[in-house]
């Protein structure tokens, strides 16, 4: 065949495929028409329901409630009265002329788009404009649903919804302007089960871009899919009797479930006022200028020094290493001392074995105990020693991120033998140069959730599973790693040794020197170790730990006050009345209950204020 031929053939045989195609395009796929003619179509967005929160009982912590926005096309705006528009929806005319400066500006790049005007309108003001909706050519409402908060608990941890913004929309482009995301919370952590999916209507204009129909009665629409409903861990009633208690103090009350991991409830005190929570933009400069945060999740984020009930850990690490055993008895002389310093201690009896130093959190055994652990005959020389014990501590979850569902949780602070070298100078340190370690202070930082966890572990007997805040359900499975068991490098067989102590610590006899008699609860043989950590701004902060009951326990729980004292004082109570909630389902002891709600510790707190 001549090449004049071929040439001629492959030219129609191309054409008759552009031909194909073209007819294909043009005439059979409506759906390319659609998109490609948009001045003759208009898609109208149709959101979908976000899917509910509820709490482990079934209880409703967050919901919906039907709002309104108002779009608007500017291309089909006609002259309109825009006293009568403004009075609907309580609106200064400038910030309407504003809007309109803007629209004109960006007039080419806006085309034939539908624009939010504003946002969750109110069913009034809907009605009204409804009702005078054909003054205002151009402008139409779409249903949207805003979130509302039965429970009236739980903002911190809840999280709210904001609209989304360029940097966002760059980000997941996915996304479109006027869309909603859950910005922090378990609205950020489980957004993509709660958004659900968006659909869209379109609809048919005419010659002057009036809207007609729907094109082809709906053929080519597509229904919003609702989001997933989530079974959060908490346990709404024992989050709302929390956040009563923790009214006016700074700190933190988290409550763990031993055997499974499950967050019961998460304070962080000041909190957002979940009335705020659903229009978050309208409050958002009045919380941000708040001076106590109330936006900073201290329950994830802030990490203290975790004071006595460390000791605990040292004590544990000190069965294990063989440096101690529950006979080694140290003396307490108003403190430790070595050289011409000395950590103090309060007037106890003395000397202490390891349940009694636990009972009346004595400081000086636990110097001597880390001392013993950093001076170990089996390790070469102390960065060994201080490398081996700071394993262990991390095998308790210290100086990490436990990996919850939280966001923004935070790891707190575990000092390494650079920092020590970086102090004190490299091999010119020894045990008695860190000792404030031995009592939860120095280099150390542990968040509540560290301490609730270790709570946890204590109450498993040397295991805890990673704490979480949604429980799995139909069609939402959990993470496998918070089904799986994560062991301390502490042998099992030592726990009882200090649980013993943390018993008596609350239940020895009145007068017999436990400091967490505060606690106290006749029945449910809580365990618990109090905490007083120093703090360099102002009055130290209160800590306590505890499970419940000693056997087979269903609750564990860490409360840090700030400048509150000591840990007896404030901390043990309120943890012990949660317990008792919880267990109980009330409170045996009314005066307590009453002073702790009653208390306002928030002046003690230095705050910079604006």
């Amino acid at each position: 065949m001549e090449k004049k031929n071929v040439l001629i053939i492959g030219v129609l045989v191309i054409g008759l495929i552009l031909i194909a195609q073209l007819f294909n395009l043009q005439i059979l796929q409506d759906e390319y028409k659609i998109t490609a003619e948009n001045n003759a179509y208009k898609h109208v967005t149709r959101y979908p329901v976000r899917g509910l929160i509820l709490d482990r009982n079934g209880n409703i912590l967050v919901e919906n409630k039907n709002t309104y926005d108002i779009m608007v096309t500017p291309i089909e705006v006609k002259e309109f009265d825009t006293l009568d528009f403004c009075s609907i929806f309580e609106l200064d005319p400038e910030f309407v002329k504003e809007k309109f400066r803007e629209y004109r500006k960006f007039r080419r790049k806006i085309g034939y788009q539908a624009l939010t005007f504003l946002k969750q309108v109110p069913s009034v003001q809907y009605s009204i404009f409804i009702e005078k909706s054909y003054k205002f050519p151009g402008f139409s409402a779409v249903s949207r649903n805003s979130r509302n908060y039965p429970f009236a608990a739980g903002a911190n941890l809840l999280g709210y919804v904001t609209e989304v913004d360029q940097n966002f929309i760059k980000r997941n482009p996915e996304y479109k302007s006027g869309d909603y995301v859950g910005a922090s919370g378990l609205e950020k952590s489980y957004e993509n089960v709660l958004k659900g999916e968006k659909g869209y209507s379109i609809l048919l204009r005419d010659v002057h871009n009036r809207i007609q129909s729907s094109f082809e009665d709906g053929a080519y629409d597509k229904p919003a899919i609702p989001g997933n409903n989530i079974v959060s861990t908490i346990d709404g009633y024992l989050q709302q009797y929390g956040e009563e208690l923790m009214k006016d103090k700074v700190g933190s009350v988290v409550a763990i479930e031993p055997s499974t991991g499950e967050i019961l409830a998460l304070i962080s005190s000041p909190g957002i006022n979940i009335e705020q929570l659903a229009s978050i933009n309208k409050h958002y400069k009045e919380i941000v200028n708040d001076p106590y945060k109330p936006m900073f999740n201290r329950a994830v984020m802030s990490a203290y020094p975790p004071g006595s009930v460390f000791k605990l850990v040292n004590g544990l690490i000190g069965l294990q290493e063989g440096v101690i055993t529950p006979e080694t008895r140290y003396n307490c002389s108003m403190g430790y001392h070595y050289g011409n310093r000395k950590l103090g201690c309060h007037a106890h009896p003395s000397p202490t074995n390891l349940t009694q130093s636990i009972m009346m959190s004595c400081n000086a055994y636990y110097c001597y105990t880390l001392k013993a652990i950093l001076e170990n005959d089996k390790y070469g020389n102390i960065y060994d020693a201080f490398n081996n014990w700071r394993e262990m501590v991390m095998s308790f979850g210290f100086g990490r991120k436990l990996g919850s569902d939280f966001p923004s949780e935070l790891g707190g602070t575990l000092p390494t033998t650079s920092t020590y070298d970086k102090i004190h100078g490299k091999n010119r340190w020894k045990a008695n140069s860190i000792i404030s370690l031995s009592i939860g202070q120095g280099e150390i930082g542990a968040t509540p959730l560290h301490l609730a966890n270790l709570a946890a572990t204590l109450a498993n007997r040397g295991y805890y599973y990673i704490p979480h805040l949604v429980k799995e359900s139909e069609g939402n499975p959990i993470d496998p790693r918070f089904k799986e068991k994560n062991y301390t490098l502490v042998d099992t067989s030592h726990f009882h040794k200090v649980i013993e102590g943390m018993y008596l610590a609350v239940n020895a006899a009145p007068g017999a020197g436990g400091t967490a008699r505060g606690a106290f609860v006749e029945g449910l043989d809580i365990c618990g170790k109090t905490g007083t950590a120093q703090n360099p701004h102002g009055k130290d902060n209160a800590v306590f730990i505890c499970f419940a009951p000693r056997e087979n326990p269903k609750i564990a729980i860490a409360a840090y006050i700030e400048n509150a004292g000591f840990g007896g004082t404030w901390a043990a109570p309120i943890a012990s009345l949660m317990v008792e909630k919880y267990l109980n389902g009330g409170s045996s002891r009314p005066d307590v209950e009453k002073r702790m709600k009653d208390a306002n510790l928030m002046q003690n707190v230095p705050v910079k204020r604006r």
